[in-house]
């Protein structure tokens, strides 16, 4: 117990400090690519895989975005909207993606919104190609393929533009014999289990998808202010459930002004494709609020028709958001509040069904790791970096002290050797003629 209250304090604190600036604006990927939309499909900028654009969208906007495909591979493009924090928007605002064939036939859409609570806040919604057994009959060939990002806004939300982060993925192919089921588990546990006993630590979320923080299955203490969002990434292999829930801590004033969807939790797949999310009312005391239980991660979830299982489809990092709406300073002041966040995950890994490199669709030893350290991607891509630096300056120190070693054991040899018997063999400082008195 004194171990959780020290690490609330210590999170409590440092939380202050940083709010001072206001919450951290979101962090869009350093190598996201700058992409215009078009309103013609005609005029659509390509996008490639595996690479990551940033683009923006207007209200009531309707934008072209193209990719190439071929006739055999699963295809994700996903979509981060990302509002003005200090904007407004309304009920049912949202976006909408969509991959759709060069005769408009649609491949999937899907659709994803602020939802009741009324939060500006990082959004996501994918779309995706799927080919093979299972599959319709539309978007099975190869060639180009319109994406299709929309965006609703009521006329009482911010006009401003949204900035969109945008991201497009292949899935590797199946093994010879890999699965072949084409229907979806229709039961799977469904009760949720007790809670992590280990005490809880410390972890700050990150500001993205791009520098969430890594957690594993344990109970874990942030801060988070009015109108922020805190991202988190917990690696879900083959098989694998994930369980998660937050409690917002209660407040030491007096006030107790119900606040309804004072805070969101969401979660999306290794593609940024949206799973489920869920949210708590708030008045000064503890609440909490839990994801309902999910399936375990399959390929066969896939072929399914609710989009709370299709998108356990594969195995990696999947992501938390946790935003607390900015109403909340308008009766609780604007100082971050403890968040505590239990997460587990249930079951043993299961094998991979790709071949060859899956990519970003499994759990590698480096992402456990990562898990129990709390590094965020850029943090341990920073380490790695540091580590080889560190390598090659050690490397050339060591060569450096055996190169002046030698050279001044040579120098040694070769003053000796000028004395001559009987001369006195005490040398003068190396790099300078004789002085008087050696």
């Amino acid at each position: 117990m004194a171990v959780a209250l020290a690490a609330m304090c210590a999170v409590v604190a440092l939380a202050v400090l940083a709010h001072a600036a206001g919450p951290p604006a979101y962090a869009f990927a350093p190598d996201a690519k700058k992409v215009q939309g078009a309103e013609r499909n005609a005029e659509a900028s390509v996008l490639a895989a595996g690479a990551v654009y940033r683009s923006s969208i207007e209200a009531g906007e309707k934008l072209y975005y193209r990719v190439v495909l071929d006739s055999a591979t699963d295809a994700y493009v996903s979509a981060v909207a990302v509002p003005k924090s200090e904007g407004s928007v309304a009920y049912g605002d949202g976006i909408t993606v969509s991959i759709r064939d060069l005769n408009d036939s649609q491949c999937s859409s899907n659709r994803t919104t602020f939802g009741s609570g009324e939060t500006p806040r990082p959004i996501s919604a994918y779309a995706h190609r799927t080919v093979g057994r299972g599959a319709s009959t539309t978007c099975q060939g190869a060639g180009k393929y319109d994406v299709l990002v929309e965006r609703e806004s009521k006329d009482t939300s911010s006009p401003e533009a949204w900035d969109l982060e945008l991201r497009f993925e292949q899935e590797p192919g199946l093994k010879a014999g890999g699965p072949t089921e084409t229907t979806a588990p229709k039961d799977w546990p469904s009760s949720t289990p007790a809670p992590p006993t280990a005490e809880p630590e410390k972890r700050t979320g990150g500001s993205s998808y791009y520098d969430a923080t890594s957690l594993e299955t344990g109970e874990w203490i942030d801060a988070i202010a009015p109108g922020q969002t805190r991202f988190y990434r917990v690696p879900v292999d083959w098989g694998q459930q994930i369980y998660a829930s937050a409690v917002l801590s209660n407040t030491t004033g007096d006030t107790t002004e119900f606040i309804g969807n004072a805070l969101t939790l969401s979660l999306d797949n290794p593609a940024q494709g949206h799973i489920a999310d869920t949210s708590l009312s708030y008045s000064g005391k503890s609440a909490s609020t839990a994801l309902k239980p999910l399936p375990p991660v399959a390929y066969r979830n896939r072929y399914d028709y609710s989009s709370q299982v299709n998108t356990l489809r594969f195995a990696g990092w999947y992501y938390l958001s946790v935003t607390l709406s900015p109403k909340v300073a308008e009766s609780y002041g604007k100082d971050p509040i403890v968040l505590s966040m239990s997460v587990q995950v249930k079951n043993k890994a299961g094998a991979s069904p790709y071949e060859g490199d899956p990519g970003i669709f499994a759990v590698t030893d480096k992402d456990k790791e990562l898990a129990e350290s709390g590094d965020s991607a850029p943090k341990a891509a920073k380490s790695a970096t540091m580590q080889v630096v560190a390598a090659g300056a050690f490397g050339a120190g060591a060569v450096l002290v055996l190169g002046l070693g030698a050279w001044t054991l040579l120098a040694r040899r070769r003053a000796a050797a000028a004395g001559g018997p009987g001369q006195d063999h005490h040398q003068p400082p190396l790099g300078g003629p004789p002085q008087q008195g050696w």
